[in-house]
């Protein structure tokens, strides 16, 4: 490491502390020239491959961006959203791999956010996996039925429990429909 005060090409590090909860190394220095300390931080390079093949550096405030327009109105707080943008960028970190397609960084945010909130997951996997038409819908909502959530299982065998008692004509419609649509898709 070059040192800043006299341009000597080399220094000596005093003292080494992880920061930005273990993504970076904060190093004390000092030259062995003129004695003089100074920080330096490092950080592991993250960088994103656009599908234009350019690339630029991961960044969480992107990945915010993204899933808050997924989450606009739903009972989703900064908090949820800043911890889900970390879990992304520590799965993809983990892979160990410097250089990540774009496409990978969109499924890396599925998970977690299905956790978080399946409608506004429905929403981003709307757009990411570019649905055309209701049979992609209903083909996703089916899985999500079918692979409940871990955050959501509980709450669902409850409303599973309230909705046996009494159906709603908003939901037996939407079942009506449904199973018209199949007869239909069938023929």
């Amino acid at each position: 490491m070059i040192c800043p005060f006299c341009r000597h090409d080399d220094s000596r590090v005093v003292d080494s502390r992880p920061v930005e909860e273990g993504t970076q190394i904060r190093r004390r220095r000092e030259c062995p020239e003129c004695g003089q300390r100074f920080s330096t931080q490092e950080v592991a390079l993250l960088n994103i491959i656009k599908r234009s093949g350019a690339t630029e550096p991961f960044s969480r405030e992107k990945v915010l961006v993204g899933v808050r327009k997924a989450c606009q109105g739903r009972p989703v707080n900064e908090d949820d959203l800043v911890l889900l943008a970390q879990r992304v960028e520590e799965a993809l970190r983990a892979t160990g791999q410097a250089d990540i397609e774009a496409q990978e960084v969109g499924l890396a945010i599925l998970a977690p956010l299905r956790e978080l909130d399946e409608v506004a997951y429905l929403r981003y996997a709307s757009v990411y996996r570019n649905f055309t038409s209701l049979e992609d819908f209903e083909v996703e909502i089916a899985l999500l039925r079918a692979i409940p959530s871990s955050a959501n299982s509980q709450s669902t065998q409850s409303n599973k429990n309230s909705s046996n008692q009494s159906n709603s004509p908003i939901t037996d419609e939407l079942k009506s429909n449904t199973s018209m649509h199949k007869i239909k898709s069938s023929n």
